[in-house]
């Protein structure tokens, strides 16, 4: 037997062990127009050891980013700890906002405020004026307007 058979037989063999009986199944499946976009869900069921500062902002302009901040002022009004935080995209509507905190963090006496910032295209176009917050409560602080930066 020749050198040139004994080769193609063993490639022959290669690519039977290699191929598969069954088809490809796709990886995904698209999206059809009929189907229903899921949107994220909130937060969740608020946990025992939390609270929540929830509310509504107003004056954010679509596609502007929100951020909004629990923090620990000291007496020259400057932050000294991050109680909690979150980001949230503008709309030009209301923009409903859920803000979570660990009560224990809260410390007693010291002065614990709600501020806020929006940004566009990486520039401060908007702020929210602080919110004392007296209690480590959960509470509902209605409609908050975001203000002119200066």
């Amino acid at each position: 037997m020749t050198l040139r058979p004994l080769v193609l037989l063993c490639l022959a063999g290669l690519l039977a062990a290699c191929s598969s009986t069954e088809p490809p199944k796709p990886a995904t499946k698209p999206a059809s127009a009929t189907q229903a976009i899921k949107l994220p869900e909130g937060p969740g069921p608020l946990l025992p050891y939390q609270r929540e500062l929830s509310g509504q902002l107003l004056g954010v302009p679509k596609g502007a980013e929100v951020e909004l901040a629990l923090m620990v002022i000291d007496e020259r009004n400057r932050p000294q700890k991050l109680l909690s935080s979150t980001k949230l995209l503008g709309n030009n509507q209301s923009l409903p906002f859920q803000l979570r905190f660990n009560p224990e963090a809260f410390p007693a006496g010291a002065r614990v405020e709600l501020r806020g910032r929006a940004s566009q295209s990486g520039q401060l176009i908007l702020h929210l004026p602080s919110v004392r917050i007296q209690e480590a409560n959960t509470q509902a602080l209605g409609a908050l307007q975001f203000v002119t930066a200066p």
